[in-house]
């Protein structure tokens, strides 16, 4: 069961327009049941319904359940995980945000005449996450997440648009938005240059990708299905990933991380209770290791991961990525290009998305 409260503000400019202002405090709640195999899941937005929510929780899952419950053990642990703030952003007002995202906006319009329109918004959430399940476990979790994101689009005189767009985040201080106005400048300027940039010739050429791009590439094309929820009811997908199986050169090392400090999948505990840890999905260029909740480790008959995760308490946990990132080699910049006669530096990039084929 997960009963969280939280406190969020939102503010956004559209152009040269104030697009809105929003402040929220809630408090949402979700209770999973398991009975032979069959899971329930009950929501509810107030502490006076959790009694008969809990006894909804558990009818139900009598009633879909049919086979053996398959959880991969997970220990009993009692802890609380406050965040250490740095620059609260609840002690700030709303019109200084405001003001804040308003002169970041103005930056953008008036970088150049041919800057159409623009999208800047700043965001923050505090969250308390309670957490108890029927193996005795007791977790309370905070969370604070700060986001600014900036975005200029650029018309030419052909009439060909282009877009730049600049993000900060932080999960313990405010100040990650202040005195950021290179950085807002940045994503008119991306969008400006190109307007006058040549277009890449149609062909093949031998792509380097810089490591934000690299990233996404990873978490798209492999990490997603590194999901066993994607697996684990799949024989064709356990036969392409079969544990030891290569999967590339030797120098490649992608880890899931949910230890490293201060990024969006940061987490302590996992939304089921198991302890977040650092992955190794590939090691050496060898499949190592897949990503689990308890259900899906235990039908395979792994170690669950700390990957259960929900997007808030009323979604029920799914298997889901971290930090996924591929681990830096020996190679300098310098040496991957030297041989290159002609080929495409790749840098940042606007969205990814695959169909898992």
């Amino acid at each position: 069961m997960r009963v969280q409260q939280s406190e969020s503000t939102s503010i956004s400019f559209r152009g040269a327009q104030f697009d809105g202002s929003n402040r929220n405090f809630a408090l949402a709640g979700g209770i999973r049941a398991c009975h032979q195999g069959g899971w329930s899941f009950v929501t509810f937005n107030g502490l006076e319904e959790l009694g008969d929510r809990l006894i909804d929780a558990v009818s139900q899952a009598k009633i879909v359940g049919k086979e053996s419950t398959q959880l991969a053990p997970s220990g009993v642990i009692e802890d609380y995980v406050p965040v250490d703030i740095q620059k609260d952003p609840r002690t700030v007002s709303l019109k200084e945000k405001r003001d804040l995202v308003a002169q970041y906006n103005q930056i953008l319009l008036d970088y150049d005449p041919r800057i159409q329109t623009t999208m800047s918004s700043i965001s923050d959430k505090f969250v308390t996450t309670y957490f108890v399940n029927s193996n005795g476990s007791c977790i309370v979790q905070e969370r604070l997440d700060v986001n600014g994101r900036f975005g200029a689009i650029a018309r030419g005189e052909d009439g060909v648009v282009r877009q730049g767009f600049e993000s900060l985040n932080s999960r313990c201080d405010f100040n990650v938005l202040i005195g950021i106005e290179d950085r807002v400048k940045g994503a008119a300027e991306r969008a400006i240059r190109q307007l006058d940039a040549t277009p890449v010739k149609g062909g093949q050429y031998t792509v380097v990708l810089d490591p934000y791009l690299a990233g996404v590439f990873i978490h798209e094309a492999f990490g997603h299905l590194s999901e066993a929820d994607f697996v684990y009811e799949n024989p064709r997908m356990q036969e392409l990933l079969t544990i030891g199986k290569p999967l590339g050169i030797a120098q490649l090392n992608v880890i899931d991380d949910a230890t490293l400090p201060n990024l969006p999948g940061t987490m302590k505990y996992d939304d089921e209770g198991v302890p977040g840890q650092r992955k190794y999905l590939i090691k050496d260029g060898v499949l190592t290791q897949r990503l689990h909740s308890r259900e899906t480790a235990g039908k395979m008959k792994e170690e669950p991961t700390g990957n259960a995760r929900a997007i808030q308490a009323g979604y029920p946990p799914i298997v889901r990525m971290t930090n996924t990132a591929i681990e830096p080699g020996d190679t300098t910049f310098e040496d991957m290009i030297k041989d290159i006669k002609e080929g495409v530096y790749a840098v940042r990039m606007l969205g990814g998305q695959t169909n898992g084929e």
